[in-house]
């Protein structure tokens, strides 16, 4: 409902309440001619008057003011003290709101910010991958270095001739085909160049073989995230700006 003038929003509450014209005017205690006059904006009440008349229909001065466009109560009514502090009241509560808005675009553009900060460096989620390899069990009490050594001594053996070109051949092949057993695992975290994990019947020993970046799920998320949220600090800083005119214009028409 568009809002209206004062005697029109007077004449509103009356129909509302079912009223005739001497049923309210004996309520507020005035003549019916002065109540027409009032509804027909043929007369502008005092200040006293208005006190009156939302005293008689038990309303508060806000609630009947805010059906009553500004520019009616600026011109024709301001000089009722409750106007005046509606009035006011209205621009405060605007600009005490444009406040409110400009924290909260300050808070989401910084929480955006700092989001986006936190994906791209990986602080709750890492964005590097790890890729690791085994080449089979140790049993208890072998060399760690077992896998990586087997060969050569092997060839040892072969050099100082202790051992056949054809036992030297089947011994590899048989160690090939027995124990060497590849395991390949990643992980989003570093556990430096060697780790060892207990399997069945002994240990394996993982040893990095690969870095890659890879950005997780979760960074994503904060990253997209990251990025409505600074777009909307922007959007609500638009919108403050606008809300700023809006109270300005207010303050000037109200000079």
């Amino acid at each position: 409902m568009s809002p209206m003038n004062f005697g029109e929003r007077l004449k509103q509450i009356r129909t509302e309440r079912n009223l005739t014209q001497p049923q309210m005017s004996a309520a507020i205690g005035i003549e019916q001619s002065y109540l027409s006059k009032l509804e027909n904006d043929k007369s502008q009440p005092s200040a006293e008057m208005f006190s009156a008349i939302v005293a008689a229909l038990e309303l508060d001065a806000r609630e009947f003011l805010g059906g009553i466009n500004k520019q009616a109560l600026q011109t024709s009514l301001r000089h009722i003290p409750e106007v005046s502090q509606f009035l006011n009241g209205t621009v405060t509560r605007r600009v005490h709101d444009a406040r409110k808005w400009l924290f909260s675009a300050a808070a989401a553009g910084a929480l955006g910010f700092a989001l986006m900060l936190a994906a791209n460096d990986g602080i709750f989620s890492s964005n590097m991958q790890y890729k690791y390899v085994s080449k089979g069990v140790l049993l208890k009490n072998e060399s760690d270095n077992l896998f990586d050594q087997f060969k050569e001594i092997q060839n040892l053996k072969l050099a100082a001739n202790t051992i056949s070109a054809e036992e030297h051949a089947r011994l590899l092949a048989a160690f090939e085909a027995d124990r060497v057993r590849l395991a390949t695992v990643e992980f989003p975290e570093d556990r430096g160049s060697v780790f060892f994990e207990n399997v069945e019947n002994g240990k394996r020993k993982f040893e990095l073989i690969n870095t890659r970046h890879a950005r997780s799920p979760l960074n994503r998320v904060l990253q997209y995230l990251g990025g409505l949220l600074a777009f909307c600090s922007v959007l609500i800083c638009f919108v403050e700006w606008r809300m700023r005119k809006a109270s300005a214009a207010i303050n000037n028409e109200l000079k």
